[in-house]
């Protein structure tokens, strides 16, 4: 399926922001340095670290649904980022275990641990996308090895899109949207401007391309029909879900923001 990867430097004498995020969850792939820069972020935003963990959760919960109650059996996941269990194919293979996943990340040390994203059920499928997210129709190519475009997927882009500037986020996805089946899905999170003293400190080390207001995430759904809740912070998308899921308190809520959104039939209601 995925060629095996190529040797990576993976630049041990500065922050990584994949890195860094397996840090705010609690992983083990990161160095020293990836810890002193998150400890700096957390002491601007100690926030930031419930808010990526509930993110974390928020994947396992929309994928659970889409698989559960709406039979999707087929998701791209797009800027995947290093493998964390659950990983997507692990939920929705748990469910389903004739899913079929494919990953896609452009970074040279999630390509490094793609093994770990390739260990799918017997029954399903996985691979793996070495790409960078704008090239979508490359991606759809690559894909279309393992995914059937002519029926429903479920494409997930979680805490992606504040790392790419405009216009790039809004033409890919219009892009992707018109490609994608009736009775498609459509994933997303991102932080909102509240996190601006965040991505100031992010610009100065790794880049961060924009924040964008809840009106601007929800514009990048097209003319998908959202699910409820609707646009949310990752801790209130139906929490219920999960009983690990805590309520948060005032200075972690509207940090983030996420959404679950489908693609009608034409000139048919969700």
């Amino acid at each position: 399926m995925t060629e095996t990867p190529p040797s990576a430097d993976l630049r041990t004498d500065e922050p990584h922001p994949a890195r860094v995020y397996d840090f705010y969850l609690g992983g083990k792939d990161h160095f020293s340095v990836d810890r002193e820069f998150g400890r700096r972020i957390l002491s601007i935003c100690p926030q930031l670290r419930p808010l990526a963990q509930a993110n974390r959760r928020f994947l396992a919960r929309s994928v659970g649904v889409l698989t559960r109650d709406y039979g999707i059996r087929q998701f791209l996941d797009l800027g995947t980022g290093l493998p964390t269990s659950p990983n997507l194919h692990e939920v929705a293979q748990g469910i389903a275990p004739e899913s079929r996943v494919v990953y896609v990340d452009k970074d040279p040390i999630v390509l490094t641990h793609a093994r770990a994203l390739l260990s799918s059920r017997p029954e399903g499928v996985t691979d793996y996308i070495d790409s960078d997210v704008v090239d979508i129709d490359r991606i759809m190519r690559q894909a279309a090895r393992t995914l059937d475009f002519s029926r429903p997927v479920a494409v997930s882009a979680l805490a992606l899109f504040h790392f790419l500037p405009d216009p790039q986020p809004a033409d890919l996805l219009a892009h992707l949207r018109d490609r994608l089946a009736p009775g498609s899905f459509l994933t997303i999170s991102h932080v909102l401007p509240a996190l601006r003293e965040v991505a100031e400190a992010y610009q100065g080390t790794m880049g961060l391309g924009a924040l964008r207001a809840p009106d601007e995430i929800t514009a990048l759904f097209g003319d998908f029909e959202m699910l409820e809740p609707g646009l949310v912070d990752p801790f209130r998308w139906l929490p219920e879900l999960d009983p690990a899921e805590r309520e948060p308190s005032d200075e972690i809520a509207d940090l983030g923001a996420c959404a679950v959104a489908r693609k009608p039939a034409a000139n048919s209601p969700l």
